[in-house]
């Protein structure tokens, strides 16, 4: 059963465990303590999370390359700049030109839109997206086309090799794709400025559209049945990436002209998608260039 609880007053069993009813020390009652559950209304402490985007409004640009890379850009148009006063000292030393009106805060200021981990340098800008181009004003040269890839530090790497190897644009889905702000304009280190981001809204329908006009669409995939080096490039080429862990999608596949592998020495036959990227394109454009 259990054991006997006294009142200590009397030296007798409490009125509760007369009754037959389990004895509750109210020094320990829930209705003190909690039941454990969280109480509706309450918010309990996590991740950091900024106030919402408009999805209409300004983008979010931080860090020093991602944010000066942006000021030259004449395509960029400028809301709001903050800076603090070492950030402020430098763009005067380096001669960084910029359009808008700067404010002096302090780093907490920034630190309070971009989040407390977030590598901010200093500098923070708010400006109008970059407008997105037609799919057949950039069927051209080497391409990217990304199926599905929702991690923004992985896109943002991604947009960096392409700048790194002059990628002609890198097309997205309007949908399952991170926005070109934030977290991704931070890890891409200014390549928004340089690469044309298409964004389309089916990805099927894209690929059929750069098969039409005579590019060569390659899914890259760690079970693709040709290694990548073996691959006869030709210009245009699409390389199409799939999503972290999942791949590429099965009617992505069916639309590849070829789905080829990375083939690698060691034990570990797959990389990080935005790894696997700057590698795929380094045999593209060498394969390329040895075309003449």
């Amino acid at each position: 059963m259990y054991e006997r609880h006294f009142d200590r007053r009397k030296g007798k069993p409490s009125r509760r465990e007369e009754a037959g009813k389990p004895f509750a020390d109210k020094r320990f009652s829930a209705k003190r303590f909690g039941s454990g559950k969280p109480r509706a209304g309450k918010s309990f402490p996590g991740p950091w999370r900024g106030p919402p985007r408009d999805r209409d409004g300004p983008v979010v640009l931080y860090g020093w390359h991602s944010v000066t890379a942006a000021l030259t850009n004449p395509r960029r148009n400028f809301h709001r700049l903050l800076a603090t006063e070492n950030a402020a000292r430098r763009l005067a030393e380096e001669n960084v030109a910029h359009g808008v009106k700067l404010e002096m805060v302090r780093p907490d200021a920034i630190a309070a839109l971009v989040g407390p981990e977030a590598v901010h340098q200093g500098l923070y800008a708010e400006a109008d997206p970059l407008p997105s181009p037609a799919l057949e004003d950039v069927a051209s040269g080497v391409l990217l086309v990304l199926d599905q890839i929702t991690d923004p530090h992985n896109v943002g790497a991604i947009l960096r090799s392409a700048a790194a190897f002059a990628v002609t644009a890198v097309v997205t889905t309007a949908r399952h794709t991170p926005e070109a702000t934030g977290v991704l304009a931070k890890a891409a280190s200014g390549a928004l400025e340089f690469v044309p981001i298409v964004t389309i809204g089916n990805l099927s329908q894209a690929l059929r559209t750069l098969k039409d006009r005579d590019t060569l669409v390659v899914g890259l995939d760690s079970s693709g049945e040709a290694d990548l080096a073996t691959v006869a490039f030709a210009d245009p080429v699409a390389l199409v990436l799939g999503a972290e862990g999942k791949g590429l999608r099965q009617l992505t596949r069916t639309n590849c002209d070829v789905v080829a592998r990375l083939d690698l020495p060691g034990r570990i036959k797959s990389l990080n998608v935005s790894n696997a990227t700057a590698l795929a394109l380094y045999v593209a454009t060498t394969r390329l260039a040895a075309k003449g």
